[in-house]
């Protein structure tokens, strides 16, 4: 039953900030496995119901897309009733969606169901963020933001060689079944086990009152020296870790499926390293004063090096070189913190769901386009994937990432303007890790 906690002057105890957000933390850890499972069962959706690339990639992609389209009501939502309803109800809402994939025979049912997915999913770490606010100390919001955005990493390593041991014990289509179940008794735990915290009622923002503000985001010329940066790069690596790096491991490295599954492992691994090494390091190095920028441009540069080496097939072990790409392709966390010191506090919210509207838009289109491009070229004999659809595809993502580097550097002195006047406090680097949980990941 659920039950309501008094507000008052003591913090809540740790047992009852777990109970309060550990059903919080499960549902990011689905999201963020259905964002990445098709990468492993997409041999089996070829083969049963007969797509190619381009409807593969489609398929897949509607989740992103529906995703995206729902972040600007899902701030509304979440100010009007609070993280509790609203997540158990989109939760409730992917499992919902995971159950029709399972019996889709058809591209249309499939992507219908996959988008159903994504906006189930929408609320990610945007809930479990207004969640930390409601239970968690100030000075702790950190750790509980870092925690919940680790089984979000935990979720990408399920979505591969567990998973795929799973589809080829019990099949896709049952697997996608359990799944569908268990994100049901998610969204349930939410609603009924979470308690409600008195004085903690949710302040009503109107549509109009949102609307502006984004508008206002969107036309601010310091924003728009600095998103493209941002949402193409981190959209392009949600679009190939979630889905075309397992096609790749079978039709480029020659891999079986289970060594397909292994790959995807270690670079779920990579990712949760990455996590936590990109926070530590742009925490150690704003002490300093090195500007978040900065520090995101860095892992951005390994990045887009570990796209290239992937791109001229360089003589490194295939699955290293993933695994620095998985490390470093989130960087783009890293400014929204940036962006929150910029806009103010009041609109700190709005501007990282701003961000996050275009890259998840852009990982959309990546995620499809590729798929598109590989059908160009005809398929191997074994019935793979020609490696050079790969290359070329891959090639041309590169390149408009690239060009997002140009674009932020020829606008690099207004960016320097907005810089803070001195070094990032301790407390702004706290809130670099509260700012993942609205950030791409969500």
């Amino acid at each position: 039953m659920q039950q309501r906690v008094d507000d008052d002057a003591r913090p809540p105890g740790l047992a009852l900030m777990v109970l309060a957000l550990a059903p919080f933390g499960l549902g990011y850890f689905f999201s963020y496995l259905y964002r990445a499972v098709n990468a492993v069962v997409a041999p089996d959706l070829v083969r049963d119901v007969g797509l190619t690339a381009s409807e593969l990639g489609l398929l897949t992609s509607a989740y992103l897309l529906a995703f995206a389209l729902f972040q600007l009501p899902l701030g509304i939502l979440l100010d009007r009733f609070g993280p509790r309803r609203v997540q158990s109800a989109l939760v409730a809402t992917g499992g919902v969606g995971a159950l029709l994939f399972a019996f889709g025979d058809d591209v249309l049912t499939l992507t219908l169901a996959r988008a159903v997915i994504g906006i189930g999913f929408a609320g990610g770490l945007m809930a479990s963020f207004k969640a930390v606010v409601i239970w968690v100390p100030e000075q702790r919001r950190a750790l509980a933001n870092a925690c919940v955005m680790s089984l979000g990493a935990v979720g990408v390593i399920v979505a591969s060689a567990p998973t795929e041991w799973a589809v080829r014990e019990i099949g896709w289509r049952s697997a996608f079944i359990w799944l569908g179940l268990a994100t049901l008794v998610v969204g349930a735990l939410i609603l009924f086990v979470v308690p409600e915290r008195k004085g903690a009622a949710p302040i009503p923002t109107s549509l109009k009152s949102q609307v502006t503000d984004v508008g206002r985001i969107y036309r601010d010329p310091v924003f728009l020296a600095l998103m493209p940066v941002l949402a193409i790069p981190a959209g392009s690596h949600i679009a190939l870790q979630t889905l075309w790096a397992g096609p790749w491991f079978r039709d480029v490295a020659g891999f079986d499926r289970i060594g397909v599954g292994h790959a995807l492992m270690a670079m779920g691994i990579a990712f949760l390293g990455g996590v936590l090494l990109s926070g530590i390091v742009a925490d150690r190095l704003t002490r300093r004063g090195v500007s978040l920028l900065d520090v995101n441009m860095g892992f951005l540069t390994v990045y887009l090096v570990s796209l290239g080496a992937l791109i001229l097939e360089l003589p490194v072990p295939p699955v290293l070189t993933w695994a620095v790409f998985a490390m470093t392709g989130h960087s783009a966390v890293l400014a929204y913190p940036w962006l929150s010191s910029y806009f103010g506090a009041a609109l700190s919210g709005r501007c990282n769901t701003a961000v996050n509207l275009p890259m998840f838009g852009f990982a959309f289109f990546v995620q499809y386009a590729v798929g598109w491009i590989i059908d160009f070229y005809p398929q191997t004999t074994g019935g793979g994937y020609a490696p050079e659809g790969y290359r070329m595809a891959f090639g041309i993502v590169l390149g408009l990432q690239l060009l997002t580097v140009a674009w932020f550097y020829a606008n690099r002195r207004r960016l320097r303007a907005a810089e803070p006047a001195r070094p990032m406090p301790v407390a702004v680097a706290d809130q670099s890790t509260r700012s993942w949980a609205t950030g791409p990941a969500s």
